[in-house]
């Protein structure tokens, strides 16, 4: 056998490759592979044998096909060489056809050769006529465009219309002009006629606003003018239905009152609504659509806006140069204007502007107008000029109101400086109240005829009695009320008018305030100031004050139920909620000036006590000089006092005259210039004190509409430590008072160390400094010996 090479394949390997090439042959794969690899072996013959066995293989079946296909063949041959046949004889008709069209066709070819040359030209002259047509057009376009140029601004849309539609005829034509120069022209006057057209539009809209600004003052001026008398029928409608609002109640038909405030009102409106369309907004209408047209909307829009902003900026200006209190009336009316034509472009304009720009004008019209006012306020010093910029100002803001614009800024300024007017206002009250106290003399005012009566009593509800007097008419009080009632009254107008229109809050309640501050700070401090300082006054004119007083009780309940019923508020909640006097302290010092007075004046009377003969041998008869003139001079001012005094006013004042008299009375015995004094002297002041109490009794007889009996007693107590006095002195057991049981019955208003000052300078008349050496051994009077035992048992107390 042949050894096995290490480099043969074994013979399974070749089978396996020959089996693979096989199918890739049959596959029609590439035999790239193999042949490589069976080179590489260094054995190609047996892959060369097997492709030449394949191709022995692949040309048996070639041949086993041609001899399966060739008679097909042959039968396709001849069926080619007869359809050859008749193609020929098909061609030989189509060109005996074709001879018989050509002769027969050649009239109509050029018939249509005609037919084709006059429809070209039918065709050049249509489009000779649409570019006339055109051209025409265009020209009767520019035309009219000129027309409208020459008519004036007024037609400048339509003109802009007119240029509109040429540009857009020249841009979306089919073809361009036929007549270029007219084009050119065209295409040169269009943006002329643009450029015209806006520079003549803004030349009157610039004419415009310039007119809108003097307008403006005029439009704001006319409408505050219309909320002012507004607000006056709605105070005379107030007024006329006043007095029927006690009697209202839910069940009443009150419709009526409500439909007159609500005419009122839309009458207002309506107003407001004829003075916005007093203005004219054409021009500003025509600006803005020929902008629009111009494709300059946005740009004309901020322009307008721009505008408007520097116009309100030089609106602000107007007070720079004049005073406020002079220029508040134009300075305000120019911004209402200046905003309701703003309010009439904003409903009317379409877009031009927006809420939001008006809105920030307002917030920045509103801050000046803050900080104007908060400057200005903070500098004056008059209330009347306070009170009437407060007016205007609140005037706008209820005119601003009606356009919809927020006012709670201004509103909030004037109601931070409702202190500072009323200070002011209290101020310049104060100063009047004071020079009219001045200038009074505090004589009963005469009244010669009826409207002097109404006009200083009936107007301020401070008569006595309903009845009219007989004139001429003496008045139980001085110029002095009157001229202070008007004064409160004043104030009390004054008050309710920056309240209601600019104070905010609680009308009544404020004025109420302000009205206890004016009567307690201005009108009860400047009479107790008037009655403390003395002034000079009289006992008569002290009298007069004290008078007055009492009727500026009754002006009192006046000026508050006239603050209610300016503020609307019903009389009956008012008497529900009526306070004390608010004068009382002015009352009191008026008082106590008068008892001052006449104890001063009494004094003077009791002063002339030195006549007094404390050692007569027989009492004087008719009682003692002064106090018959005492009793002269009482009488005499009681009948003045019981004519301008009130009987309770009275009845105090004569009460403390007495007990003043009754004090003096005991000073007359404690008075070291009386070293002694004997009955008789006592029995002369008993006679003194005698017609000081029938003096009492018989001006108890003027209260009888009071308590007669009461007002008796009382008097008679106001001399009871002179009687009681006077009784121990003319007692013979002035011991007795030492009994407490009866001290206290008959001297309990005597005091230890007077009774016994006194008691050691009483004197028998019998008495002398000699009389013991004649007397030696005689009985001892009991008087006398109750009197020393008194006197020792005193000291000893002491």
């Amino acid at each position: 056998m042949r050894r096995k090479q290490p480099g043969d394949a074994p013979a399974s390997a070749t089978e396996a490759d020959l089996a693979q090439l096989s199918t890739a042959i049959a596959a029609g794969e590439d035999l790239g592979p193999f042949v490589r690899r069976a080179f590489a072996c260094g054995r190609p013959e047996p892959l060369l044998a097997s492709l030449r066995a394949a191709a022995r293989d692949r040309e048996a079946e070639i041949e086993e096909l041609c001899r399966a296909h060739f008679h097909d063949f042959i039968r396709a041959v001849d069926d080619l060489r007869s359809l050859l046949a008749d193609a020929d004889a098909l061609k030989g008709s189509l060109s005996a056809s074709h001879a018989a069209l050509l002769s027969s066709a050649a009239p109509l070819l050029a018939s249509l050769e005609s037919f084709l040359a006059a429809r070209a030209l039918a065709g050049n002259l249509s489009s000779a006529l649409a570019s006339s047509r055109r051209c025409v057009r265009l020209l009767a376009l520019a035309d009219r465009a000129n027309a409208h140029l020459q008519a004036g601004n007024h037609n400048l849309y339509l003109a802009l219309r007119a240029v509109d539609a040429i540009d857009r005829d020249l841009a979306s034509g089919p073809e361009p002009l036929p007549l270029p120069t007219l084009r050119r022209m065209l295409l040169s006057l269009v943006p002329a006629v643009r450029a015209h057209a806006e520079r003549e539009i803004s030349r009157e809209f610039s004419d415009w606003m310039v007119s809108i600004r003097a307008a403006s003052r005029h439009l704001g001026q006319v409408a505050i003018g219309r909320s002012a008398a507004a607000r006056q029928r709605q105070e005379e409608l107030r007024s006329k239905h006043r007095p029927l609002e006690e009697c209202i109640t839910l069940d009443d038909d009150g419709v009526g009152d409500i439909d007159d405030f609500a005419a009122a009102a839309a009458t207002a409106d309506v107003a407001d609504g004829a003075a916005a369309a007093s203005f004219d907004l054409t021009p500003l209408y025509r600006a803005m659509h020929v902008h629009h047209t111009l494709e300059l909307g946005e740009r004309f829009k901020k322009y307008y806006l721009e505008n408007r902003k520097l116009q309100l900026t030089s609106d602000f200006d107007v007070i720079a140069a004049t005073p406020f209190l002079e220029s508040h009336q134009v300075f305000f009316s120019q911004i209402a204007g200046f905003f309701i034509v703003e309010d009439r472009v904003f409903s009317t304009g379409g877009g031009l502007t927006s809420r939001a720009d008006v809105d920030a004008l307002w917030d920045s019209a509103v801050a000046k107008m803050v900080s104007v006012m908060e400057d200005n306020f903070s500098r004056m010093q008059t209330a009347n000029h306070l009170l009437l910029i407060t007016d205007y100002a609140a005037l706008l803001s209820a005119t601003m109101r009606r356009y919809g614009y927020p006012v709670g800024m201004l509103l909030d300024v004037l109601a931070r400086h409702r202190d500072k007017y009323h200070d002011l206002l209290l101020a310049d009250c104060r100063r009047q109240v004071v020079e009219a106290l001045a200038a009074d003399k505090f004589d009963q005012m005469l009244m010669r005829k009826e409207y002097e009566y109404s006009m200083n009593v009936l107007a301020f509800g401070i008569q006595s009695s309903d009845i009219t007097p007989a004139f001429p008419y003496v008045a139980p009080f001085s110029c002095t009320v009157p001229d202070i009632c008007r004064i409160v009254r004043s104030f009390i107008e004054d008050s309710v008018s920056f309240m209601a229109h600019g104070g905010g809050g609680d009308t009544y309640a404020a004025v109420k305030k302000y009205l206890g501050r004016i009567l307690s700070e201005v009108v009860d401090a400047s009479i107790q100031k008037l009655v403390d300082s003395g002034g000079g006054l009289s006992v008569s004119q002290a009298m007069q004050v004290a008078a007055n007083m009492s009727v500026m009780e009754r002006a009192c309940e006046f000026f508050t139920g006239h603050a209610a019923q300016l503020c609307g508020v019903p009389l009956r909640a008012v008497e529900r909620g009526r306070r004390d006097f608010p004068l009382r302290k002015s009352r009191d010092a008026s008082e106590a000036l008068l008892l001052r007075l006449l104890r001063s004046k009494v004094d003077e009377f009791m002063g002339q006590s030195d006549g007094v003969n404390w050692m007569a041998d027989d009492p004087p008869a008719g009682g003692n000089e002064y106090a018959n003139e005492v009793i002269i001079y009482l009488e005499t001012l009681t009948s003045t006092a019981q004519q301008i005094l009130p009987l309770p006013v009275l009845r105090r004042v004569l009460v403390a005259v007495l007990s003043h008299i009754s004090e003096r009375i005991v000073g007359l015995f404690l008075n070291d210039s009386v070293k002694r004094f004997n009955a008789s002297a006592v029995t002369g002041i008993d006679t003194d004190l005698k017609m000081f109490e029938e003096f009492g009794e018989s001006m108890s007889s003027l209260f009888v509409d009071s308590d007669q009996e009461s007002a008796a007693n009382e008097m008679k107590a106001a001399l009871v430590e002179a009687r009681q006095l006077v009784n121990l002195l003319m007692s013979n057991s002035p011991e007795n008072f030492l009994n407490p049981v009866i001290r206290e019955k008959s001297y309990n208003k005597l005091d230890y160390k007077k009774v016994a000052a006194i008691s050691e300078k009483f004197r028998d008349s019998s008495e002398s400094y000699f009389s013991t050496f004649g007397t030696r051994g005689a009985r001892q009077n009991p008087k006398k010996k109750s009197l020393d035992t008194l006197i020792k048992r005193l000291r000893e107390v002491s």
